[in-house]
């Protein structure tokens, strides 16, 4: 079995639940503004436009400043797009609930492997979410796109991240996220192993084959080969 030493992770619906984060912002945006929730539509909306942030059609500002303005314009509301992203990102920065078995294995792993954080976001959001966690003393460094100037899945964004990592090997490197075009294509892109995580079972596509698939962060340690020593 292929012997890690680097691990990279992304962060949301990877080891912070960002489900639950979300659906809880959103419902205080939206009891904020006394605007019925819309989730769904939101939900829509926002994956199509952070599509287009990884494509490099948009900006993460871009991204972010005209998500919640778009969404209301659809039911007839004229709202200050910027003004709505503040609020929300207050409400969602107090999000940092953990997946299932995260803090253990984490804790676990940087004992013997160097972990990293790779991930797409707001800088302030992601460093508050992680710290509140208990997760940041474990990880080595954290490389979020609004830092980098590029984003996953591009190629700039992992050659950024390379070359700050000490002593890096590609070959002995594994990206482990839930995102098929951000995580799984780009970590393709930069010529390392990956790991899909899909809890959900979704479906695959032909064009962006993992090199490991897990339901849960728990079979990481088979794929790592070393013991789950919470377990014992």
């Amino acid at each position: 079995m292929k012997r890690y030493r680097t691990l990279l992770f992304d962060v949301d619906d990877t080891i912070l639940d960002f489900q639950a984060a979300e659906a809880l912002a959103l419902r205080l945006l939206f009891e904020d503004q006394n605007i019925p929730l819309t989730k769904a539509q939101y939900k829509t909306i926002n994956q199509g436009l952070w599509r287009a942030f990884e494509e490099g059609k948009m900006t993460r500002d871009e991204v972010v400043n005209t998500r919640f303005s778009a969404l209301l314009k659809e039911y007839g509301y004229e709202a200050d797009g910027a003004l709505l992203e503040q609020k929300y990102r207050r409400f969602l920065e107090e999000g940092h609930q953990l997946i299932d078995g995260a803090f253990d294995l984490i804790s676990n792993l940087q004992q013997q492997f160097d972990l990293y954080i790779v991930t797409n976001g707001v800088s302030h959001t992601q460093y508050k979410r992680l710290r509140d966690s208990g997760l940041c003393p474990f990880f080595k460094d954290i490389f979020v796109s609004e830092d980098t100037g590029f984003q996953k899945p591009m190629k700039e964004y992992f050659d950024y991240v390379f070359e700050r990592i000490p002593q890096f090997s590609a070959e002995h490197t594994l990206i482990i996220g839930d995102s098929l075009t951000a995580d799984i294509k780009g970590g393709q892109i930069a010529g390392l192993d990956t790991c899909w995580m899909n809890p959900d079972m979704k479906p695959n596509v032909p064009e962006i084959i993992p090199t490991y698939e897990i339901r849960k962060l728990e079979e990481l340690y088979h794929i790592l080969n070393i013991e789950n020593t919470v377990s014992c």
